[in-house]
């Protein structure tokens, strides 16, 4: 992997691995800050709304700053919201730390990812965005479970230091790897020369509203069977409690593999991509209704559907990048919003699904039914684009000069 796409994804690493690994360290926190166990999730909560809420505003407030210097300030901002969280002496303090370190993650995830397009040539985009998402999936593989391991040896606290410590190197790898300037129009590039009235403008388009609310959909399908892997597995499968741990690390590797290939097919065609990634994770997600109470058959459709389910994510944010050229880290800031409604949304349809008195199998079934309404949305988003001519080239404001805006409108 280049050296600036590395230094792009270990900060994307540590970005996911700050909001997931505060669920295996919430005993050690709840005894050491007494307070309970719910109340110590608030902390995941906290998180997840400063990202969905801080994402897009910071974003709109800073599309003037040059991208390098953007990334190295957010970074920044990420390494004193973690240093307040190690020295935290109290709660509050730490849902302060919490908060304040969320207002960094969309943006430089939204960043990265235009910064990593700006930086390939146009039919390699997606898969270079697909290779900085990769940091989500080390982040759910490696971060999470060795930062768990390090809060219940070492204590909490030494946690928060553990992805401290990635985020110096990440920032160092910043400076010395990433370019400073990346098109033509400057360091800010096309983005930052628009007004916020401007750039705001581009939610009006009916495309970009589409496509987020198909992002919201279909990262939900997936978070309602993912959130209830275990009760799946155990209750349904059958498996020992300790093979739990090795099938999810199953489902890691297949989300790695997913991703790429997701990127992959982005790269040859932006909406084709989305539909292919769509019919996979339906199909992932019946093969494991079907499999789920055979042991071996549902390891394998474990690791069909953590593909399936991560081949989505760099092939939607490659199809916001295509209708969202005015403002791209403004419109991927965004999505990366809707990723995490999506979470929320899947968490909380897998939870009603079992709560009807359904067992837990019957998730995966709830999750084809919202993949089915996104799939179904992107096949008559996909008609309608097909109808319609391509607008003029001077509706486009100030496509960047790799042709990275152009291309991808034109494979979408």
């Amino acid at each position: 992997m280049p050296l600036p796409l590395l230094a792009l994804m270990l900060g994307v690493f540590c970005v996911g691995t700050a909001e997931v690994v505060i669920a295996g360290i919430l005993p050690e926190m709840s005894a050491d800050l007494d307070v309970t166990i719910p109340t110590a999730g608030l902390l995941v909560t906290g998180y997840a709304l400063g990202v969905t809420i801080g994402g897009p505003i910071i974003t709109l407030l800073t599309t003037k700053w040059s991208r390098k210097g953007l990334l190295l300030t957010l970074m920044g901002v990420f390494i004193v919201g973690n240093v307040i969280a190690v020295l935290a002496p109290n709660y509050p303090t730490l849902m302060g730390a919490r908060i304040f370190t969320s207002l960094s993650h969309g943006t430089f995830a939204a960043v990265a990812w235009h910064v990593a397009a700006l930086m390939s040539p146009p039919d390699k985009q997606a898969t270079a965005m697909a290779k900085i998402a990769l940091g989500f999936n080390f982040a759910n593989v490696l971060g999470s479970p060795i930062g768990t391991f390090i809060g219940q040896h070492f204590g909490w606290r030494a946690t928060f230091g553990y992805v401290t410590g990635f985020a110096v190197l990440c920032l160092l790898l910043i400076v010395r790897f990433v370019p400073g300037a990346l098109s033509t129009e400057g360091e800010g590039g096309a983005e930052g020369s628009l007004s916020l009235r401007e750039q705001m403008k581009v939610f009006r388009k009916g495309s970009l509203q589409l496509s987020m609310l198909i992002t919201v959909l279909a990262q939900g399908a997936v978070f309602t069977t993912s959130t209830y892997l275990a009760p799946l597995l155990r209750d349904i499968g059958h498996f020992a409690p300790a093979m739990v741990g090795i099938l999810l690390i199953v489902f890691g590797i297949g989300s790695v593999l997913g991703n790429i290939l997701g990127g992959r097919a982005a790269d040859a065609n932006v909406m084709r991509g989305v539909l292919r990634a769509q019919v996979a994770l339906l199909v992932a997600l019946l093969l494991f209704w079907l499999a789920a109470p055979h042991q071996v058959p549902a390891a394998i459709a474990l690791f069909l559907f953590g593909a399936a389910g991560f081949s989505i994510i760099p092939a939607l944010q490659a199809r916001i990048l295509a209708v969202a050229a005015a403002a791209p880290a403004l419109a991927l800031s965004a999505n990366v919003s809707a990723f995490n409604l999506g979470n929320g949304l899947g968490a909380w349809l897998g939870g009603a699904t079992i709560d009807l008195g359904y067992d837990a199998r019957a998730v995966t079934l709830t999750a084809a039914l919202a993949t089915a309404v996104a799939l179904t949305l992107s096949v008559l988003m996909w008609a309608r684009g097909r109808r319609e001519a391509p607008e003029p080239a001077a509706a486009a404001p100030a496509a960047h000069a790799d042709g990275v805006d152009a291309e991808l409108a034109r494979k979408a």
